[in-house]
């Protein structure tokens, strides 16, 4: 996917594979990044001036009203992702977005009461109840969705 996001201007397939996290529950499925066009732009030595891109994205027509009002908030969490202003303007197309087809969540097995107490055994040094808690159920998905069964 690298070559054909950087054939529509992105250095790597981050800002699409976070798109989601950066825009929002709003637009994260209903507003697709299209491409990043980057000026051209030469100083008096020949040399390349670095300016901000335009980030295309295309939407529908209802949400793409919303995003014009919006769209500020949305460059600003852009260039936050970025860590520099890479982008300075959005071009909003209306046309259908392609939803992403995601992955079924993978079904657990059930924990045994030896796995469940080895679980609570490791985490039993931890004060911080929201972190020995958090810690607790990630070992038990661990174990849980271990395919070779020695969990």
């Amino acid at each position: 996917m690298t070559p054909l996001c950087r054939k529509r201007g992105f250095a790597s397939v981050d800002i699409v594979a976070a798109w989601p996290e950066i825009v929002g529950p709003r637009y994260g499925k209903r507003v697709q990044p299209d491409r990043l066009s980057w000026p051209r732009r030469k100083n008096a030595d020949g040399e390349d001036i670095a300016e901000p891109a335009t980030l295309v994205v295309h939407t529908d027509g209802p949400t793409a009203l919303m995003l014009s009002h919006e769209t500020p908030q949305i460059i600003e969490r852009i260039n936050a992702f970025f860590g520099w202003a890479a982008v300075n303007r959005i071009k909003i197309n209306q046309k259908p977005v392609t939803q992403r087809v995601g992955t079924l969540p993978v079904s657990s097995r059930p924990l045994s009461t030896d796995e469940k107490s080895r679980v609570d055994r490791q985490v039993q040094g931890v004060e911080n109840d929201r972190l020995r808690e958090a810690l607790r159920k990630l070992g038990e998905q661990v174990i849980a969705h271990d395919k070779t069964g020695a969990g």
